[in-house]
């Protein structure tokens, strides 16, 4: 149970305990301090103004979020759909996996192959293995260029 101090904290106070431990989209920050009982007025000021300072930023979460499903060995179209749930807007997930693909930081072909190693010896000439492993890359947001990449990659290692 919060105490009677923790209750009556200004959005921005919520907002800052929230982003002190990792970045938020804005929307995320919005449902979070909706649901502290913030009122939507105060909570859209409040944004607006975090924004305004750098302290809340959309790109900068992108960024983040990108490196950390990269990490997880998550393909460009899960990323997508999770950026797009979190309310981020489909023109800086564009920008966003271009300029890490620009800089270097991601090569998809490369990631679809590491992750299916990490998880797969090499695939037998079972189409049954096969599509297993398939299946698995195109559950994790790879598509089909990068799936065939991946198992050409696997089954050379052989």
């Amino acid at each position: 149970m919060r105490s009677a101090s923790e209750r009556a904290s200004s959005p921005r106070d919520d907002a800052i305990r929230l982003l002190a431990r990792r970045e938020y989209s804005r929307t995320e920050l919005a449902q979070r301090l909706a649901a502290r009982s913030h009122s939507p007025e105060d909570i859209g000021g409040c944004l607006d103004a975090l924004a305004a300072e750098g302290l809340q930023s959309d790109a900068r979460f992108a960024e983040s979020f990108l490196r950390s499903r990269v990490m997880r060995g998550q393909g460009p179209a899960k990323v997508r759909a999770e950026l797009a749930r979190r309310g981020i807007e489909r023109e800086l997930v564009t920008a966003t996996l271009a300029e890490a693909e620009r800089e270097g930081e991601v090569d998809w072909f490369e990631l679809a192959a590491v992750t299916l190693a990490r998880r797969f010896s090499p695939p037998g000439d079972s189409p049954r293995e096969r599509a297993r492993c398939e299946r698995f890359l195109a559950a994790r947001g790879f598509d089909f260029d990068q799936v065939r990449h991946a198992l050409e990659r696997l089954g050379a290692a052989e």
